[in-house]
């Protein structure tokens, strides 16, 4: 073979079953050892993963971290397990370096799927652990893209590692990559927006299934969460439907997620009401709200109207529940009517007086029997502080 000549397939075969032979012959004590002690590593990596099946298996809710890692750990490969066994052992037999050099290809190749295979697992358990089994339901096309994304991601990640390992010059195929990415991504970019913003819902659980919500003008009730959309069931009982990211870029009312709700009521008394009277209003609407449980904030008066005085109340109703804040809320005004016939405090409700105007310009009452409260006064009686009519 002249000088420069590559060998042969045939000759390297033969090179390295001679250098076999004779390794096998100068360090057979070193190893049998070595195959020992790789006996052992293989037998204690087996026992690791089966460690993994037990941690799937002990929790229950089949999305915790132990699920996550376990499963992780059960998708150990057993080529992957030899191939750590033998670059493990290999520097205490000290094999040819023909040997050596396919122990570390092997184990390079195997390592570097091996840690996208995990990789791939843990993602994928992490993105489950942030939902309950509903939610998963709800988006599972969601989480077969997801699935499918990240293996797509990570093996390509890892066919390039192991290349460059190999000797490849990678740089052409990962700038191809990149230019090919760029262009998948502005192709499918409202796609992608999509799926970010279900991812976001994932991770930051603005809402979930079966949450009651609020945006703009319109509420429901959450009924899936996809790929692309939410679905939400309205009060009225159609169904509505809009993007993810749409919905993402609005200010969102959970109601679901209330500790209480807070209810008002405008009131409007008679103006005949006396100062004492009036004044005794907003303490008298404090009494009342504490006696149907509720919570009050405040009651006060707010401005005089074109033929009434007009209060506000504000109180809250300790539940999230609406039919819960429907009921105390009726609950209340109908107490409020109550109390206020019992006091005698009547409610206003628009008036208009008509004045008929005499010959000589004077203006005569509409009932000219019924005395003028001026009159009365100069008479040094009280006017009644509550007429009723």
């Amino acid at each position: 073979m002249t000088p420069g000549e590559r060998p042969s397939v045939r000759q390297q075969m033969t090179d390295m079953w001679d250098g076999t032979s004779l390794w096998f012959q100068q360090h057979f004590l070193e190893i049998l050892v070595g195959v020992a002690a790789g006996a052992v590593i293989v037998i204690v990596m087996h026992a690791l993963r089966r460690l993994g099946s037990r941690l799937c298996e002990r929790d229950r809710s089949g999305t915790g971290w132990a699920t996550v890692f376990g499963r992780a750990i059960d998708k150990t490969s057993n080529l992957f397990i030899l191939a750590a066994a033998a670059k493990l052992v290999d520097g205490y037999a000290q094999p040819p370096e023909m040997v050596q050099q396919t122990i570390d290809f092997v184990f390079t190749v195997a390592a570097v799927i091996q840690v996208a295979i995990w990789a791939r697992e843990i993602v994928i358990g992490f993105v489950e652990h942030r939902t309950t089994m509903g939610e998963h339901e709800a988006l599972g096309s969601a989480m077969n893209i997801i699935r499918l994304l990240v293996s797509i991601v990570l093996f390509v990640l890892a066919g390039v590692v192991i290349l460059d390992n190999l000797g490849v010059n990678v740089t052409g195929l990962v700038a191809g990559l990149g230019i090919g990415g760029i262009a998948i991504g502005l192709a499918a970019q409202g796609i992608f927006a999509d799926l970010f913003a279900a991812l976001s819902i994932l991770f930051d659980r603005p809402f979930r299934r079966g949450d009651s919500i609020a945006y703009d003008q319109t509420s429901g009730t959450v009924e899936a969460i996809g790929l692309k959309s939410t679905r939400l069931r309205s009060i009225s009982g159609e169904q509505r439907v809009i993007s993810n990211k749409n919905l993402l870029d609005k200010e969102i009312r959970n109601n679901t997620r209330l500790d209480h709700r807070r209810g008002k009521f405008a009131l409007g008394l008679v103006s005949q009401l006396s100062p004492d009277q009036a004044a005794r209003v907003p303490a008298l609407l404090k009494e009342i709200v504490e006696g149907q449980g509720l919570h009050f904030v405040r009651a006060g008066f707010v401005g005089f109207g074109a033929s009434s005085l007009d209060y506000e109340l504000e109180y809250d109703v300790p539940s999230a529940d609406y039919q819960v804040f429907y009921d105390a809320r009726t609950a209340l005004g109908m107490a409020i009517m109550a109390r206020f016939a019992a006091e005698r405090l009547d409610f206003a409700f628009p008036t208009q007086v008509s004045l008929t105007g005499a010959p000589d310009g004077r203006l005569i009452m509409p009932y000219p029997d019924v005395q003028r409260v001026s009159e009365i006064h100069s008479e040094g009686d009280t006017a009644p502080s509550s007429p009723r009519t």
